[in-house]
């Protein structure tokens, strides 16, 4: 019966190997080639376009605010207090109004980056499909993501296939 055990263990042993070894795996840096896709560096441009615009849009109302605190604060003192209590409670709204616009730029800007990048990673994604159906790879995994990086690189070949 022990015989019987360990045969089958070797069997198993050697069956796994078998699959093991039949399985081609290659590697490629996911990020270099997602860097140079040229959508990638136009949605980027375009990304950046609209943070400046929204940026300066909210510098000229986080200014003008500014200029209406130091405004209240010079005059404050001439000021009856329902006076000073009601141009507080409207600079306190005024600053929240602002926090919002702030607020909604940036969920404006990610989900601009996300609609963007969807397409680009789409097309990329296929490419490395394309050349792992080609090359009959079975896995092809991120260099970033290796300790050791031996065996085929398949970096080349999705450059390739997005032209670049």
């Amino acid at each position: 019966m022990k015989k019987l055990s360990v045969l089958f263990a070797a069997v198993m042993l050697m069956a796994t190997v078998g699959v093991a070894k039949a399985q081609k795996v290659a590697m490629m840096d996911y990020e270099a080639v997602l860097a140079v896709m040229p959508e990638t560096k136009k949605m980027t441009t375009d990304l950046e376009a609209f943070s400046k615009t929204k940026g300066d849009e909210l510098n000229k109302q986080a200014e003008a605010f500014q200029k209406e605190v130091q405004a209240y604060q010079a005059e404050g003192a001439k000021l009856t207090e329902a006076q000073r209590n009601a141009k507080e409670a409207d600079l306190q709204k005024k600053q929240q109004s602002l926090q919002q616009i702030q607020t909604t730029a940036q969920n404006d800007l990610a989900q601009r980056r996300d609609t963007a990048v969807k397409p680009i990673i789409d097309k990329l994604n296929k490419a490395v499909e394309k050349v792992a159906k080609a090359n009959g790879y079975d896995f092809i995994i991120d260099a970033g993501a290796l300790i050791y990086k031996g065996g085929p690189d398949a970096t080349p070949g999705v450059k390739k296939e997005l032209g670049l």
